[in-house]
C-alpha cells in the first residue's frame, strides 16, 4: 500500500510539473494557421530559443512577428541568455539544448551530440535500467507459476478467493524477488527526457535547420519521403521500427497476464505510426536508446545466465 502511495505522488508530481510550466508554441500567420517551412515542410516553433542561420527560416521569422534580434545566436546560447518561460524549460529543455549545442560545436555536428548525449544519458541512468532488466527476467521465470495460480482462481470473484490468489502472487515476487512497481520507474523517466529532446529539437534552429546524411532532423519521415534523399528517410523509420519491437522483445514481462500479451505489439505499431510525424532528430535520439537498452539486456541476460540466476 506505501508503495502504491509513492506511485500516486510521483504521478502527481509528474502531472504538475507539467501544468505549471511552459510548452513550445507553433508560430501561427494572420490567419492563425501554422507557418511552415517550404523547403522542409517543417511547421516553425515561436518561441525559439535562438536565432536562425537559414535565411529563408529568418525571413518567416520575421514575417511573422519574431523580433530575432532579441536572441542570442546559437552559436552563444546559454540557458540564462533567453527570458524565464517556465520551470520545465528551465530545468530540462534549456540545460539539454545548451549540452547539444555545446558538444554540435566542437564535434562538428547536432546529430552526432544527440547521440552522445543520448548515449551519456543512458549510462548514468544503467543502474535503474539495469534492475528493470533483471526484474523482467525474473518475471519471465515467475510466468509459468502465475499463470498457474490465475487458472487456479479463474471465476472466483469472492473477496476470499481474490485474497488468497494476492498472496500467492506475492509469495512467488518474493520468491523471484520481484517489484512490480519498479517496472514503472523507467517510464517516469523516460517521458521527461523524450518529451526535454522533443523541445529542445523543435526550439533550437540550428539544431532542426542541420542536414545529417541527407536526413533533414528537423524533418519528418512523412515530409522527407518526397526529398530527394527519401530512402534516408524510410532506412530510419526502419531502424526505429526494428530497433523498437526487438526492445519490447526483450524486455516484454507480461506473459503471465494473458490480457497483456499484445501490449509490446500495440506499443510497438502505435510507436511506429508516430515515428511518421515525429522530426528525425527525435527519431534518432529514439532508434540510439532503444539499441543501447537491447544491448544492455543482453549483457544483463547472459551475466545472469553466467551466475545461475
Amino acid at each position: 500500500m506505501k508503495k502504491r502511495k509513492i506511485k500516486s505522488k510521483i504521478i502527481i508530481i509528474i502531472m504538475l510539473l507539467f501544468l505549471v510550466t511552459g510548452c513550445q508554441t507553433t508560430l501561427v500567420n494572420e490567419d492563425n494557421k501554422a507557418v511552415q517551412n517550404p523547403e522542409t515542410g517543417q511547421s516553425l516553433t515561436e518561441n525559439i530559443l535562438c536565432q536562425p542561420e537559414n535565411k529563408q527560416t529568418r525571413k518567416l521569422y520575421e514575417e511573422n512577428g519574431v523580433d530575432l534580434d532579441k536572441l542570442p545566436k546559437c552559436s552563444e546560447f546559454t540557458p540564462g541568455d533567453t527570458e524565464y518561460d517556465g520551470l520545465w524549460t528551465g530545468i530540462f529543455v534549456k540545460p539539454l539544448a545548451f549540452l547539444i549545442l555545446t558538444l554540435g560545436k566542437y564535434i562538428g555536428s547536432f546529430a552526432l551530440s544527440i547521440i552522445i548525449i543520448t548515449i551519456i544519458i543512458r549510462l548514468i541512468l544503467f543502474p535503474f535500467t539495469r534492475k528493470m532488466a533483471v526484474q523482467s527476467e525474473m518475471m519471465k521465470k515467475a510466468s509459468p507459476e502465475l499463470t498457474r495460480i490465475q487458472k487456479k482462481y479463474e471465476g472466483k470473484t469472492d473477496q476470499d478467493s481474490m485474497l488468497k490468489q494476492n498472496q500467492e502472487m506475492m509469495m512467488v515476487y518474493k520468491k523471484y524477488n520481484f517489484n512490480p512497481l519498479t517496472s514503472c520507474l523507467i517510464s517516469f523517466i523516460q517521458l521527461p527526457l523524450l518529451l526535454a529532446f522533443l523541445e529542445a529539437i523543435n526550439r533550437v534552429p540550428a539544431i532542426f535547420e542541420e542536414n545529417f546524411l541527407g536526413i533533414q532532423l528537423g524533418t519528418t519521415p512523412l515530409v522527407g519521403f518526397g526529398s530527394e534523399t527519401f530512402y534516408m528517410y524510410i532506412i530510419l523509420l526502419i531502424i526505429i521500427g526494428g530497433s523498437t519491437i526487438f526492445m519490447f522483445k526483450t524486455t516484454n514481462n507480461t506473459a503471465s497476464d494473458p490480457s497483456m500479451k499484445m501490449m509490446p505489439i500495440m506499443m510497438s505499431v502505435i510507436i511506429i505510426i508516430t515515428a511518421f510525424f515525429m522530426p528525425a532528430a527525435l527519431g534518432i535520439y529514439w532508434s540510439v536508446g532503444n539499441i543501447f537498452a537491447i544491448i544492455q539486456n543482453i549483457v544483463v541476460m547472459k551475466g545472469m545466465e553466467k551466475h545461475g540466476k
